[in-house]
């Protein structure tokens, strides 16, 4: 048996993944794909997500196939963003908070909330290391989430971001302050930046 020439494809186009809803988009059942594991041409990687065998894994961007709601946010975006050398061991995101988080992901990711208004707000497309896209926050948004979150997130990593937001050199100043209000960490934010520049 071999594997249909179409979900090659579309496998070699998403860096050896496929899912079942594209799997289904293209016109096959997605008991096709349980053949495939049975004979050792895919391996299932995550609930609905497929690879091919011996083939590197990208947490993140089978992580965003699976909800097209998430946006990798906070610790996750800071090395997206390359503010942070720190590859994150549980990764970030946020959705908004009229959405729910899918079951098969809770587990694997550190979940934020934001009123639904506000969550595209700054998103960006990065690569991952695996030369996959995915969506985060930009550094300014990421900046103001981090603020805004320094009850759930580890003070070092807070001051350390502003401190490398503040020598990166394509910083959008005028950008950051305007999500600052937007998300009210204005004044926090002048602290933050007062005490470290």
């Amino acid at each position: 048996m071999k594997i249909n020439s179409k979900i090659y494809e579309e496998l070699l186009k998403n860096n050896n993944m496929i899912t079942t809803s594209q799997v289904i988009k293209l016109g096959f059942s997605k008991t096709l794909l349980t053949k495939y594991v049975k004979e050792g041409l895919l391996e299932r990687s995550r609930q609905g997500v497929y690879v091919l065998p011996d083939s590197a894994h990208d947490d993140m961007y089978t992580m965003m196939l699976r909800s097209e709601k998430i946006v990798f946010s906070h610790d996750t975006a800071l090395f997206l963003d390359s503010l942070s050398d720190r590859t994150p061991f549980l990764h970030s995101v946020t959705i908004p908070s009229n959405a729910t988080l899918p079951h098969s992901l809770k587990d694997e990711c550190c979940c934020y909330y934001i009123k639904p208004e506000l969550h595209q707000l700054g998103v960006i497309e990065k690569k991952t290391t695996f030369g996959n896209y995915v969506r985060c926050y930009d550094p300014e948004r990421t900046v103001c989430d981090l603020i805004r979150s320094r009850n759930r997130v580890d003070e070092e990593t807070v001051i350390a971001a502003v401190k490398n937001y503040a020598a990166c050199r394509e910083k959008n100043l005028r950008l950051l302050a305007v999500y600052a209000e937007r998300l009210h960490v204005i004044k926090d934010l002048k602290k933050y930046m007062e005490v470290l520049l």
